[in-house]
């Protein structure tokens, strides 16, 4: 359901009433007070009253209908305060500018200006009050479940085993680049032994394969690098073209199925090093870096779906643009992520990926690169070759799958 801002509606009208009747108090006319001769009047304060009108030409005295104020004093009424010409007094306010310059404020002919905007501040404030309250109210209701610690906590604990579950994907990736760099090595070692002639089996390409040989292609590796194409540069006609490349491409399959999983750290080269450093980094995590690495991964996945549900939650403002709807979800999004979170904190999940972390981030020093490793893994073998085929079965488990 959209929200409609009712209460600030009418807090809105409720100001601008108020600056309407600013704006009639301040145009009123300027006024100030003269005495007046009190001519007659009634018990009830009608009465008429003459006055010397200073703006008129020669100032001359004039005359209307008034309303005397019917409680002063009996000693300022008509015939007693002056008994020569039985005359009263009383006092009134002129106006100085305006059109109604010289005229008296308030006649009973005329209608007071100020009573308008009097009337207008009443129902600007009245209005002002029920904008402000019923606003206030309405807020309140509206921002009720607003838990913006809460949700910054929970979004913390979410990064944390966010970080974990990358950071340990990261490590069995650098294993995996390491491993698949490695039997390329050794994949290219084993072809580059092979020369083009054991290609073919038939004598008459013999020239064929001198022509490809005395052009840089010599090994079944130099015919798969070239290509059909290339060794037709070379000199090869296209049906020896293809089937040298096709041996070739049939013998490197070959050399990759029957590879074995074999590490030499007597003469390493950078691959192997690589690898070693990498498959050390993940046996001094630990077996249960793992499970930790899955838990925090599984918990950030819950956590990023609860997150977002609870995002008004976040702050008072996203809770007032939410509906109603929305903040219901929110609240229960933030019940959700306080189990969540006491959960995590009872299983000391935090501190186990933060650690975790900072171990899978642990690589050895650059003057000592691989030393250590190579060191670890003559000591554990086992373990090693364990964990690498548990990595690369893993990778390929998911290819097939």
């Amino acid at each position: 359901m959209r929200h409609r801002p009712f209460f600030r509606w009418v807090l809105t009208l409720g100001v601008l009433l108020f600056g309407w009747s600013a704006y009639l108090y301040a145009s009123y006319p300027e006024i100030r007070q003269i005495d007046l001769t009190v001519i007659s009047e009634k018990p009830d304060g009608r009465c008429t009253v003459r006055w010397k009108d200073p703006y008129s030409d020669g100032g001359r005295w004039r005359e209307t209908a008034y309303r005397c104020d019917p409680d002063r004093s009996a000693l300022l009424k008509p015939p007693n305060y002056d008994e020569d010409t039985g005359y009263g007094w009383d006092s009134g306010f002129m106006f100085t500018d305006g059109q109604h310059k010289g005229d008296l404020e308030p006649s009973l002919e005329e209608k007071e200006p100020n009573g308008l905007s009097d009337a207008l501040v009443l129902i600007g404030l009245a209005l002002t009050a029920v904008g402000l309250i019923g606003g206030n109210i309405r807020a309140s209701i509206r921002v009720a479940g607003v838990r913006p610690r809460t949700v910054e906590s929970a979004w913390k604990l979410y990064e944390v085993a966010d970080q974990v579950a990358r950071d340990h994907a990261r490590a069995r990736d650098g294993v995996r680049v390491a491993w698949n760099a490695l039997r390329r090595e050794q994949i290219d070692e084993k072809l580059s032994a092979v020369p083009v002639a054991r290609l073919f089996k038939e004598a008459s390409v013999s020239r064929a394969v001198r022509d490809v040989e005395a052009a840089g292609a010599r090994t079944a590796r130099d015919v798969l690098d070239a290509g059909v194409s290339g060794l037709g540069h070379m000199g090869m006609d296209r049906s020896s073209a293809e089937h040298a490349h096709t041996a070739a491409r049939r013998l490197a399959d070959n050399v990759e199925a029957t590879l074995s999983m074999r590490v030499d750290p007597v003469a390493p080269g950078p691959h192997t090093v690589a690898l070693l450093v990498a498959l050390q980094v993940l046996l001094e995590a630990g077996a249960e870096a793992h499970q930790t690495a899955r838990a925090g991964e599984e918990l950030a996945g819950e956590l990023e779906r609860v997150l977002t549900e609870a995002e008004p939650a976040s702050g008072y403002l996203s809770m007032l643009r939410a509906g109603r709807e929305q903040r219901e979800i929110a609240r229960s999004a933030v019940t959700e992520l306080r189990s969540l979170m006491a959960i995590a904190e009872q299983e000391g999940l935090p501190a186990h990926f933060a650690q975790t972390s900072v171990d899978l981030l642990r690589v050895p020093d650059d003057r000592n690169l691989g030393l250590s490793a190579r060191a670890d893994f003559e000591s554990r073998t086992s373990q090693y070759y364990g964990l690498l085929a548990q990595v690369v079965d893993s990778e390929d488990a998911l290819a097939d799958h």
